[in-house]
Formats: structure tokens, C-alpha cells, sequence
């Protein structure tokens, strides 16, 4: 195939798989809205992820969202059958969003190997803000699969495709360019070290920061007593479980991202400006953002700040991430040693 064919495969991979994204996006939404026809325990609550490790085995009194629960003795023989079929609907849409994801995530990974193959000569695809999007978006996805069974994130599944959906959508309409050779600064097996590294830690830092909007809706409906027994909030972990989750997922993105920012990042400029540190916007914001993290991660070890407070820190981590990833081309503009990435 000639670069121009795999660069129209590529975008025709993309195409498809946001197509497949939008698809997984319905059947979890489809899995949520059923599991609110079935019978709740007493205690409406989900094993913690935090505590079922990759061994799967469920705490005692737990109810996982996609399992059966216990009808209770209701009189009517039927009963049971009628509670099994609406559960097995309910697992069904659930495995159905989840293949749907990983075909989802094939299909992306597909389009962004192609995208670099599209190029003449072929290079690592994160040439400028398409690609980086595109990469980063794979990130989120890949994330998101590799954790799944380890931390039970499958009750993540609507928000993150749903995730997935709205930014490959900005991606395609609003930031796509053709496939091209790169410019003279990024000629440097640096960059596939530097960027891949920000991909990991920014797909577990995306991943982390959405548990931490459901972990802050739910502790506040909690404490409240606003908790609907048949909402999403109350199928999902304990609040406690849910920050738990977001801390560990903070705490292995953290020193990937220390490497990307602090180490591949200032090799890079070395070889490419003659300098470590030029304080350029993005050095800058990098650092910033690897500062928000680092306090984040000791305000969630320090007593008192635990829980809201820690998280809140986090968000403005993440809020600044993304300000580096997307605000500084557009606020800096030429400004920017790393202008090249519109």
C-alpha cells in the first residue's frame, strides 16, 4: 500500500471505530437502564473494587451491578424466572458495551498505526494535535481494558466511552490534518519515548479523574441522603471504594508522567534546542501539572485532606493537563517552541 492508502485507511479506521465507541456507549447506557428494574438488597451496595483485586471474589453482603441479585421471596413462582431473564438482559448489554470497547480499541490502534504509516517517509504518528488526540484518546481506551478485571471498572464503561465519543468527535471535525512528514524538531527516537510515556500517564490520569467526578457526586449524595436506591449512583462502589481507586490509578500515572515531563521531555530539548529547559509554555505547564499531582498524592497521605479535598486537588491536576495538552497552542500560539503541534 502507498502512503496515501494507509493514510485513507487510517482515517477510515478512526471513522469506525468512533462508530463502534458511539455502539458501546449505547449498550452500557442500555445496561444501566435495566439494572434499575432489578431488585435491590437492604443494603444497596457493590463490592469495592479496591478490595477485590484481580481475583474477582465479591466481599460478603456486596452486589456487583452486572450479577444477579436475590428476588426475595416474593409468593409468585414465576417471579424467579421473570428476575433471571431481566438479569441475564442486563449481563448481556453489559458484555455487548465491553466487546464493543475492545473492537473499539483495535480499530483505534489500527488507525493510529496507519496514521504514521500515511506519511512519507513513515514516522510515529504524533506529528500535531490530531495525533496527539488520537493518541491520547487510545491511552484513555487502553487504560481503561487494562484495569478493567484488576479493579472491576466495568461500571466505568458509560462514562468512558462516552468520554471516548465526544472527544474523537472534536478530534475529526475540529483539529484533523492530512498526514504529513514532521518538522525538523521531532526527528528523534525521543519522541516516541517522550510521548508514549504521556500517553500512559495521561490515559490513567483521565481514567483516575472520572472516578474522582463519581466519587465526589456520590459522597455528597450520601451524606446528603439524596441516594436514589435505583439510580447509577447507588450501583456503583462505596464512595471510600471509589476514591481508593482513583488514588492508585494517580499514584502509578505519577512517576510516568515524572519520566515524560522531567526526563525524556528536557533530553529532548537538549537534543533538539541545545538546551534542557527553555521555559517554553508546555515545559511550564508540565511542570505545573506534575506539581498539582505531587500534592495531590501528599494531601491524600496527609490526615485532614483525605477524600474531597485530596480529589479536588487532583481535578486541578487534570484540569491543567488538559490546559497543556490543548490551551497552550491556542493561547500561545508561535509563541510556543512547540507551535509545530497545531
Amino acid at each position: 500500500m502507498s502512503p496515501a492508502q494507509f493514510a485513507a485507511f487510517s482515517d477510515n479506521a478512526v471513522m469506525f471505530a468512533s462508530v463502534v465507541y458511539v455502539l458501546a456507549f449505547l449498550a452500557h447506557l442500555a445496561e444501566w437502564v435495566f439494572v434499575r428494574t432489578l431488585p435491590l438488597p437492604a443494603q444497596a451496595t457493590v463490592a469495592s473494587p479496591a478490595l477485590v483485586g484481580a481475583g474477582g471474589g465479591t466481599r460478603a453482603g456486596a452486589v456487583d451491578p452486572a450479577s444477579p441479585v436475590d428476588a426475595g421471596d416474593t409468593g409468585d413462582p414465576g417471579e424467579g424466572d421473570r428476575l433471571e431473564a431481566r438479569e441475564l438482559r442486563v449481563e448481556r448489554f453489559g458484555r455487548i458495551g465491553l466487546s464493543l470497547t475492545i473492537l473499539g480499541c483495535l480499530l483505534h490502534a489500527l488507525g493510529l498505526v496507519t496514521r504514521g504509516l500515511g506519511s512519507d517517509p513513515a514516522r510515529v504518528p504524533w506529528g500535531n494535535m490530531y495525533e496527539f488526540t488520537l493518541a491520547g484518546t487510545f491511552g484513555v481506551s487502553l487504560m481503561y481494558l487494562v484495569l478493567l478485571k484488576r479493579y472491576q471498572l466495568r461500571w466505568m464503561g458509560v462514562l468512558v466511552t462516552g468520554f471516548l465519543v465526544v472527544v474523537l468527535m472534536v478530534d475529526q471535525l475540529l483539529l484533523y490534518q492530512d498526514a504529513g512528514p514532521l518538522v525538523p524538531a521531532l526527528h528523534s527516537y525521543w519522541l516516541a519515548i517522550h510521548v508514549l510515556a504521556a500517553v500512559i500517564a495521561s490515559g490513567a490520569f483521565a481514567v483516575g479523574a472520572l472516578t474522582l467526578v463519581l466519587f465526589l457526586v456520590k459522597n455528597r449524595a450520601e451524606q446528603r441522603g439524596t441516594l436514589r436506591p435505583r439510580g447509577y449512583l447507588a450501583r456503583l462502589p462505596e464512595a471510600v471504594a471509589l476514591e481508593r481507586v482513583a488514588y492508585r490509578l494517580h499514584a502509578f500515572g505519577f512517576p510516568i508522567w515524572t519520566f515524560a515531563a522531567l526526563v525524556a521531555g528536557p533530553i529532548w530539548a537538549e537534543y533538539a534546542w541545545g538546551s534542557y529547559w527553555n521555559w517554553d509554555p508546555k515545559e511550564v505547564w508540565a511542570f505545573i501539572t506534575w506539581v498539582i499531582y505531587a500534592a495531590y498524592l501528599h494531601a491524600r497521605a496527609t490526615a485532614g485532606w483525605r477524600g474531597k479535598a485530596a480529589s479536588v486537588i487532583a481535578l486541578v491536576g487534570f484540569a491543567t493537563l488538559l490546559f497543556n495538552f490543548v490551551g497552550i497552542n491556542y493561547f500561545f500560539g508561535a509563541g510556543s517552541m512547540h507551535s509545530y503541534a497545531h
